[in-house]
């Protein structure tokens, strides 16, 4: 782990279960094996990223498996082009599922170490006390307290970032994947909400600094029969509260059929 001091970016170091600097900056992990690297004075509101709420019902969804093709589709092209990488980040990760599929399939074929960062702390506690293997830590993907240069191998799942920051963390010919919404993901739900739905706007795959090596869509159709699976799904996107609750109830009880359409991008640094 290559951590940086948020409070003046110098290196950090793990003594006992602390981590500090040179400059006397200490934090403390968390008894889920967790350490925050959010300072108060960085934060924009009293408790940023996802709420409990939101991250419950996307932990409860992802657990069931529906999104398993697109974590091995992720996996899959990991592999082909980042097969060798020793440090490897999520950005952006979360509960942690699409972490620890993507270390299960990459440590199989050699040793590495998978960090993971989130500015939502009910996210990260619940992903560092179910995943005990990997590191987390609380902090913006806009200012990582991530080392310059050292990152093999990094994911960005649907979370948004600073370039400059993507830039400085990738080590030499390191292998960048992204996933965001293709043109028709989850338009049902949008002819539900909207006299005149758009499709999302297809990604122009440029990263400045870095080099695009693969595109591709991952298209299906999600098929939901539950309740509980249709609160959860419904509570975990930007539309949730846009429905009524009658329109919520109707799902209930009708059951919900939307698109999946996930685009998926392969960038290299290029210095």
């Amino acid at each position: 782990m290559h951590y940086l001091c948020p409070l003046c970016s110098a290196p950090l170091t793990l003594t006992d279960r602390t981590w500090g600097c040179p400059q006397q900056h200490k934090f403390d992990m968390a008894k889920e094996g967790y350490v925050n690297l959010l300072p108060v004075q960085k934060k924009n509101s009293k408790d940023p990223g996802d709420n409990k709420q939101m991250m419950f019902a996307r932990r409860e969804f992802l657990n069931e498996g529906y999104y398993q093709d697109l974590s091995d589709r992720v996996n899959a092209l990991a592999l082909d082009f980042g097969a060798e990488a020793k440090q490897i980040l999520d950005i952006g990760c979360g509960e942690g599922y699409y972490s620890q599929r993507l270390f299960n399939v990459l440590s199989q074929h050699h040793d590495c170490d998978l960090q993971g960062i989130d500015i939502s702390k009910s996210a990260i506690k619940y992903a560092a006390k179910r995943y005990p293997n990997l590191a987390f830590c609380v902090a913006s993907a806009y200012e990582m307290p991530i080392a310059s240069q050292s990152v093999d191998l990094a994911i960005r799942i649907y979370a948004p970032s600073k370039v400059e920051e993507l830039q400085r963390i990738m080590a030499d010919g390191g292998i960048l994947i992204t996933v965001s919404p293709g043109p028709s993901h989850h338009f049902a739900l949008k002819q539900q909400i909207y006299a005149e739905p758009r499709l999302h706007t297809v990604s122009a795959a440029h990263i400045p600094g870095f080099e695009c090596l693969h595109q591709e869509r991952l298209i299906s159709q999600l098929e939901l029969t539950k309740s509980e699976h249709i609160a959860h799904f419904l509570e975990m996107t930007p539309y949730a509260w846009k429905f009524t609750d009658a329109q919520k109830q109707a799902f209930a009880l009708q059951g919900l059929s939307c698109e999946l359409d996930f685009q998926i991008e392969v960038h290299r640094i290029s210095r």
